[in-house]
């Protein structure tokens, strides 16, 4: 039975994060992996734990899968909310329930921190990415993801 763990990322698990963003940005529609920009958005977010925090997945202690929640307010609930981003679990690893602790380990973390509402964004034609988190109990929202890059 393997020993499988999930905690907060520390800086020694910043390398093997950005390979996952590598491989989880070589999937999306809209990014493309930059390893140099993803070592340093997990950077920031390691170091700055005010503002977000990463979740790892080991089995037999080497990391499979992550997720991270960075920090927000929402003026409409008058409370701190969180954006679930960068959902990721190796490929030799999916479907063995590594991204269901990840999830659930989010989503404990943020109820016990006293956050209103996580929000998360997933491809409009990634129906196997929807039915994971609605069995996770996310609801579909009515509102739309707009950008504008900076």
């Amino acid at each position: 039975m393997p020993d499988i763990v999930v905690r907060t990322a520390l800086p020694a698990d910043i390398t093997r994060c950005s390979e996952l963003l590598g491989t989880l940005f070589s999937l999306e529609r809209e990014f493309l992996p930059d390893p140099k920009a993803q070592k340093r958005g997990i950077e920031l977010i390691v170091n700055n734990p005010d503002i977000g925090r990463v979740f790892v997945c080991t089995v037999d202690g080497s990391i499979q899968g992550m997720v991270l929640l960075l920090f927000t307010v929402s003026t409409f609930l008058g409370r701190k909310v969180a954006l679930l981003e960068d959902m990721i679990v190796d490929q030799g690893f999916r479907g063995e329930g590594l991204g269901t602790m990840l999830i659930n380990h989010a989503v404990t973390f943020a109820e016990r921190q006293g956050f209103g509402r996580i929000t998360l964004l997933t491809d409009h034609d990634n129906s196997r990415a929807q039915e994971f988190y609605s069995r996770s109990g996310f609801l579909r929202s009515s509102m739309i993801a707009m950008r504008k890059s900076l």
